[in-house]
């Protein structure tokens, strides 16, 4: 017969074996919910990236038709080339990992294309291209499959000059619109007013204004309407604040 202290003994015994198998059944079931979580999420990352290659595929098609050169005798032979290479580089988004080599690679072989154009107007057709791949890659990079190497090397390599000059620089590099797009930030305002904060008159202040308009900085509600900032206009006037704050310190 066991006595009182023996049976204190076991029960301690058993009561650590079974806190043992709790925790393992736990586990178990954690480790359960995280592979279907997992699995989850990697149908809903196909799913989302045929939809994505659907999307480009189509935006591709249509924006090529719409901004290619139409008279000219190489329209078919050239939209053929671009499609191909769009594809090409539209089929990274289904790779895990992506090394910025790539992106950069295609890159290279989209300037090398343009670097053999034969005619002048050819640069319409490859600046829409050239937008079209940069679509691309922002979507490449938002799926969150570039190669992490705890740096930001690869996002500088990916750094467009071109669009960055074309986008940013120009239509920001004058101080009368930098006043215009910080008058908007808090609400809108008519061409007079614009006209009071920057000191422009009537064909001046317009051609300014028409050149933010162009690149989608601000936009005018309607005809003879008062204008306002854009989404991309905001975002560009935090980098610009930013950069004030780099400037004074």
């Amino acid at each position: 017969m066991k006595s009182g202290t023996e049976f204190v003994a076991v029960d301690k015994d058993i009561q650590k074996k079974l806190n043992k198998i709790h925790r393992d059944v736990k586990l178990i079931k954690e480790r359960s919910n995280q592979q279907y979580l997992e699995l989850v999420i990697s149908n809903l990352k196909k799913d989302f990236i045929y939809a994505i290659n659907s999307y480009l595929s189509e935006d591709n098609e249509s924006n090529l038709d719409k901004s290619m050169v139409e008279k000219c005798g190489m329209r078919n032979t050239c939209k053929a080339n671009f499609t191909e290479f769009l594809n090409k580089n539209r089929s990274l988004i289904n790779e895990d990992q992506l090394p910025g080599e790539k992106i950069n690679h295609h890159r290279d072989e989209l300037e090398k294309m343009k670097t053999e154009a034969p005619f002048d107007k050819c640069e319409i057709c490859f600046s829409e291209v050239f937008d079209l791949f940069q679509k691309q890659v922002k979507l490449i990079r938002s799926l969150n499959i570039y190669q992490n190497n705890g740096n930001n090397k690869e996002g500088i390599s990916l750094i467009s000059e071109e669009s960055i000059v074309k986008e940013v620089l120009e239509p920001l590099a004058h101080k009368q619109r930098i006043q215009i797009i910080k008058s908007l930030s808090s609400s809108t305002q008519t061409f007079s007013n614009l006209s009071q904060i920057t000191g422009l008159r009537g064909g001046n202040l317009l051609y300014h204004l028409q050149k933010l308009i162009d690149k989608n900085l601000i936009i005018q509600r309607h005809d003879r309407g008062d204008y306002m900032i854009t989404e991309k206009g905001n975002k560009l006037l935090g980098i610009l604040t930013q950069m004030n704050d780099l400037i004074e310190k």
